[in-house]
């Protein structure tokens, strides 16, 4: 019998308690490298149980790694009398109830298929490229293999695994420490183009090789790389919760069904597309399927779990804006760069900060590649620069979309990692407010 059959007994042995149960079965393989070598590889393997206790509306959460069935009935015994003295939430309900499961697909253990001689191959290759340039590499190259199990005690036992790459190559210049960044993700390897990803990665190593810029501060035109615009989807996700329009901190609050964006915006949230890390359930273990967020501009839908679909009394639809994917546009690279007479173009955004969730305001600085945009070429490299911006106004003030759109990773870096994917495209942007350099790269 395997531990998650056990969690389903121990469920029924506590009549008068519930349980949610999230078990887990964790793999990694973490290969970092710093000035064009391996630093160190680690395998490490872990199993825990994340466990929240309920006894009416009062609940209690622990964790136990490497658990076995004596260890959770003994931290049971303890744990359900001290619930006791803890305070109520009144607005709990129930626990997720929803039965369906998905059709589990096949998996590729992809520690497995992308082994550390895959792995140092492809590095080598990317070095030696960057080298032409006296540039040296440092990153994190990460094969996850996780198998989920969702348990709790109103008969739920699901399923899910996924086994997630992450690949982060930063280029640093050994003259200036100017740097750049290229990254890889998903979990289908058979869609890592290494030839793209160095010429990807060499068009900027090539921009960032010259002389240095300095801009006053004021409104651009700018190119989002698809990485920003998807930094600025992500946190533009906090607002499309049930929990934050609870909170009165939405912007999308009253805005249900009503035109929000221009028409060229399109949002989804599409957790089984082919060029992203997938997952099958939400935290809950709610099916997670493909939902339209923003159709043509206009607020569809908000993303509902279980506890607030109870609370504000709102259909539950178990997704979680893991995986964003915005629709693509008309307008290749070369046009999007071409058409803008002197602006910006900003490959990575960093140190981001709400000012006011609900108004979407935010301030933040660029980084890893911000370049001058001169007569539809990129010819210098730019200082680091700080923003004061909405998110709002930002997407509102897309003029074009790439007709193209790459996967962008995104890890903690600790714990788990908690690696996820957004799928984007560059855009231009008119009036991006620029407050001030940082004067340094």
């Amino acid at each position: 019998m395997n531990f998650s059959e056990e969690l389903v007994k121990i469920c029924k042995l506590y009549p008068d308690l519930k349980f949610d149960f999230h078990y887990r079965d964790w793999e990694t393989d973490f290969l970092r490298f710093y000035q064009s070598q391996i630093n160190y590889n680690i395998s490490k393997k872990s199993l825990s149980l994340n466990t929240t206790l309920y006894k009416g509306k009062k609940s209690y959460s622990f964790t136990l790694y490497n658990p076995t069935r004596e260890m959770l009935l003994e931290k049971i015994d303890t744990v359900k009398d001290l619930v006791d003295k803890l305070p109520e939430d009144p607005d709990f309900i129930d626990l997720e109830d929803n039965q369906e499961r998905t059709e589990e697909p096949a998996k590729t253990n992809n520690i497995e298929k992308v082994d550390l001689n895959v792995k140092i191959d492809i590095l080598q290759k990317i070095a030696k490229k960057v080298e032409l340039y006296d540039f040296q590499i440092y990153g994190t190259f990460i094969c996850n293999y996780k198998i989920l199990h969702i348990v709790n005690s109103n008969g739920l036992l699901k399923r899910e695994i996924n086994s997630p790459i992450y690949l982060e190559v930063k280029a640093v210049s050994n003259k200036n420490e100017v740097t750049v960044l290229e990254v890889f993700g998903g979990e289908n390897f058979a869609k890592f183009d290494l030839d793209r990803f160095l010429k990807n990665l060499e068009t900027k190593v090539k921009a960032a090789s010259g002389d240095i810029a300095d801009v006053e501060p004021g409104e651009y035109e700018v190119i989002l790389a698809p990485r920003c615009i998807g930094d600025y989807w992500q946190y533009l996700e906090s607002s499309m919760t049930a929990r934050s329009l609870d909170t009165q901190q939405s912007f999308f609050e009253n805005k249900l069904n009503q035109k929000v964006f221009p028409d060229s915006i399109t949002l989804t949230d599409d957790p089984q597309h082919p060029d992203l890390i997938n997952f099958d359930y939400n935290s809950d273990g709610h099916p997670y399927r493909k939902i339209t967020i923003i159709d043509k501009g206009v607020f569809k839908n908000f993303l509902v779990d279980n506890y607030y679909g109870r609370k504000l009394d709102m259909k539950k639809n178990g997704a979680e804006g893991s995986a964003l994917v915005m629709e693509t546009g008309d307008k290749s690279w070369e046009e999007l760069v071409g058409s803008v007479k002197k602006g910006l173009y900003i490959s990575s955004l960093h140190y981001m900060n709400f000012i006011n969730q609900k108004a979407t305001s935010l301030t933040g600085l660029t980084r890893d590649g911000t370049f001058l945009i001169e007569n539809g070429k990129l010819t210098k490299v730019v200082n680091n620069l700080r923003f004061t911006e909405k998110i709002s106004r930002i997407i509102s003030s897309i003029s074009a979309i790439e007709n193209k759109a790459y996967t962008v990773p995104y890890s903690s870096n600790y714990g788990e990692f908690g690696i996820e994917s957004v799928r984007m495209p560059h855009v231009k942007v008119t009036g991006f407010k620029i407050s001030s350099s940082t004067k340094k790269v």
